[in-house]
């Protein structure tokens, strides 16, 4: 039995490179670390490990059901990460959770995944990147004005040392550009790179060029704020994961994003503020304008470095429906 007022959270999906049942179901229930250390992905106990065991845990929240795409991993998940339910089907959850959490990070396979939870009416975390594509995103923008509640985000947008750029502001006086590393591709994990610097300069993103080699995507993009922004997507530069630098008119600031605990706490309580308050931690249409982001950086790849604007992105969009997006804000 669940505590009264516990909210019941479904953990769905895992494909390969992502570990995210682990850790996500881990932060919010705790987890058992002989279990843990089992786990295929090793840097997830290696920073569960940083912390005290009894501090791990999001309290009033638990993750009661796990479904993997690969039914061999979902006991193995439940045992470390404290799950009492494993499902044959993810759709079994249906009245049996408050809210569902798509935990894969194929951001043109989220429509089919999230789909059958959103028409029944649950709650929605939809792992980073949410749509890759215009089609998906268009379907994404109209579950939001139909009133479905969902929320898809980078940890990176949480993470505590992004905090030293504002902070710190005077000494950097007027920034100037902005660059921000990870690895893996573009598609999965450009949004990580987007997502860790765009709090700091709000929405107005206006075009993206990108210079690409074998394994890796350089992404240059204009902002309306003036500021420049490079993204960089090296596919097999793990140890570079969240590098960040700032650099302003007075001086510049060299971060690394390295507490991926804290970062990823934080982005599940905010799913779970959500889920109580019905406030949600960023306007959807700043979710819409990054994904409009990715899908742009990928287009000028293919078009061999062709800038492309965000505007082209945008009249692909039902266009009602973006109107309507842009009176929400106001």
């Amino acid at each position: 039995m669940n505590p009264p007022g516990e909210i019941r959270l479904a953990m769905l999906g895992m494909i390969e490179g992502n570990g995210h049942p682990y850790s996500w179901s881990a932060i919010v229930n705790g987890y058992n670390p002989a279990e843990m250390a089992k786990c295929p992905y090793a840097g997830i106990p290696k920073y569960l490990g940083g912390q005290p065991l009894e501090t791990v845990r999001i309290p009033g929240a638990r993750v009661t059901h796990i479904w993997t795409d690969d039914p061999a991993d979902a006991p193995k998940v439940a045992k470390a990460s404290k799950i009492e339910h494993v499902v044959a089907r993810p759709e079994d959850v249906i009245g049996q959770v408050d809210a569902a959490i798509v935990a894969t990070d194929d951001g043109n396979d989220h429509v089919r995944r999230a789909k059958p939870f959103i028409e029944a009416g649950l709650p929605v975390f939809v792992d980073k990147p949410m749509a890759t594509n215009t089609a998906d995103l268009n379907q994404f923008l109209r579950w939001h004005l139909d009133g479905k509640t969902i929320l898809s985000t980078s940890g990176m947008r949480y993470a505590p040392e992004i905090r030293q750029i504002i902070e710190r502001r005077e000494q950097l006086g007027e920034l100037r550009w902005l660059t921000s590393f990870t690895c893996k591709t573009w598609e999965r994990y450009g949004i990580h790179a987007l997502e860790a610097v765009a709090p700091v300069l709000g929405p107005g993103f206006v075009s993206a060029q990108t210079n690409h080699q074998s394994g890796s995507d350089i992404v240059h993009l204009t902002h309306r704020s003036g500021v420049q922004v490079t993204l960089g997507a090296i596919h097999d530069a793990y140890g570079s994961f969240g590098a960040v630098h700032a650099y302003g008119t007075k001086g510049d600031l060299a971060l690394k994003l390295a507490d991926t605990y804290s970062a990823f706490r934080a982005q599940l309580v905010a799913f779970i503020e959500l889920l109580r308050t019905g406030r949600a931690p960023l306007p959807f249409s700043q979710t819409i304008e990054l994904m409009a982001v990715i899908i742009a950086g990928v287009r000028s790849r293919e078009r061999g470095g062709q800038v492309v604007k965000l505007r082209e992105i945008y009249d692909e969009l039902d266009g009602a429906a973006v109107q309507r997006l842009a009176d929400e804000q106001h």
